[in-house]
């Protein structure tokens, strides 16, 4: 028999079906790690993201057992989607509630000092530019702020964007153009440079 860890998602999807739990266990090692941090980065807050992560794994269950699930190869979107639309929820029930939420979090997904050249002076540019390009994304507004992580953090196609966002590929290119306008013009109003020199 093939190893579990190479099998295709929808491969492994049909073995839990069939009351194989490992091939699940797998699937969520496969995702947990990308998932996680697409709901962190969007709600920005360790907590919520925690518990939004084992929501989606839960919702997953759910829906998989009930036979609800289109195996067409697409497990990563499908996942990715429930996640998306917990978030929205989420947003939506804080906005009824009439709660803002602002976590003022240590964690910093641009702020990466592998990019580093290895001498102190460029690292600590490169660690303001990242910083810079993170505050840039962060007045960004949320539907233009997460089609620029999911495409650049996760390296998503504007199709799977659209898919797992709901909109169409249109809506998803033309979400990414405002953003990158509006990320220019808030840097041009800011004075920020985007130079890595």
């Amino acid at each position: 028999m093939e190893n579990m860890k190479t099998m295709t998602d929808d491969a492994l999807v049909n073995l839990y079906l069939k009351g194989n739990n490992s091939a699940f266990d797998i699937l969520l090692e496969r995702y947990k790690d990308r998932l996680y941090y697409y709901i962190f980065f969007i709600v920005r807050s360790r907590e919520l993201a925690e518990d939004i992560f084992q929501e989606t794994f839960v919702k997953a269950i759910v829906t998989l057992q009930q036979g609800r699930y289109q195996s067409d190869g697409k497990f990563s979107a499908w996942i990715t989607r429930i996640a998306h639309n917990l978030v929205i929820d989420q947003f939506r029930q804080e906005r009824n509630e009439n709660v803002v939420s602002n976590d003022e979090s240590e964690v910093d997904l641009l702020n990466s000092t592998s990019l580093a050249e290895g001498n102190v002076e460029m690292q600590m540019v490169n660690e303001q530019v990242l910083k810079d390009v993170r505050a840039l994304i962060d007045e960004l507004p949320d539907c233009q702020r997460e089609v620029v992580f999911m495409r650049y953090y996760q390296n998503l196609s504007f199709k799977d964007i659209a898919d797992i966002t709901g909109v169409s590929i249109n809506t998803a290119l033309g979400r990414m153009r405002y953003a990158i306008l509006n990320m220019r013009r808030i840097a041009s109003e800011k004075n920020v440079i985007l130079t890595l020199e």
